[in-house]
């Protein structure tokens, strides 16, 4: 799509979108934001999350990286983006509850299974991808596909745990005034799966 078809977008929420929310702008110029869940996605350009679960302006901050990883607690001084993120979600906005939400057809948990070479264009794609190496697959009896399906489920399972790495979030799941959510959208139909901890398994919305 062209930059100058962004803009021409630009002026088209102006004059539609912006005023279907025009008072929730207001509102959340003035208080702040106040959101309960922190959301994380891919950065999957057909991963949308307000569109997939219709969410308004305030509801969710939103953390999209490659693949939906969560990387583990690593208390050094050095630059850690999303785990900043997670910190300032749960630390101070005290949201209620985060969602990591995984897809079909990932990209980042294919390349788990491909040799991506030495390329210094891809230094630190390499690097992020080790955080997903504990959801690879060894089954002979699975087809490629089914594979690749099974590893975006196991992912968003440890993603969830990477999250109890962090002291704030183990401490507030503790108490009970935070709760994990794993969730696989299905990019060729819509619908979402809910990872049930107690059945270890992922089941569709009724």
């Amino acid at each position: 799509m062209p930059i100058a078809n962004l803009l021409e977008g630009n002026r088209q929420f102006q004059q539609i979108g912006f005023k279907k929310h025009e008072e929730d702008f207001g509102r959340l110029t003035h208080e702040g934001q106040n959101p309960d869940i922190l959301f994380i996605g891919c950065s999957d350009s057909r991963v949308v999350p307000d569109l997939i679960v219709d969410s308004k302006p305030g509801d969710m901050f939103i953390l999209r990286n490659v693949g939906n990883f969560v990387p583990p607690y690593k208390p050094d001084n050095d630059f850690h983006g999303s785990a900043a993120a997670i910190e300032y979600a749960v630390s101070i906005l005290n949201v209620k509850d985060i969602i990591v939400c995984g897809h079909s057809h990932c990209g980042a948990c294919a390349a788990l299974y491909k040799e991506l070479g030495d390329d210094e264009g891809i230094t630190h794609i390499k690097k992020w991808l080790e955080i997903g190496k504990g959801a690879k697959i060894t089954n002979p009896n699975l087809t490629q596909e089914q594979i690749y399906t099974e590893t975006e489920k196991a992912s968003i399972v440890l993603q969830l745990r990477n999250l109890l790495t962090y002291p704030k979030v183990k401490e507030r799941v503790g108490n009970q005034t935070l709760e994990l959510h794993g969730w696989y959208y299905k990019i060729e139909t819509g619908k979402i799966e809910v990872y049930n901890r107690t059945l270890n398994s992922f089941e569709a919305l009724p």
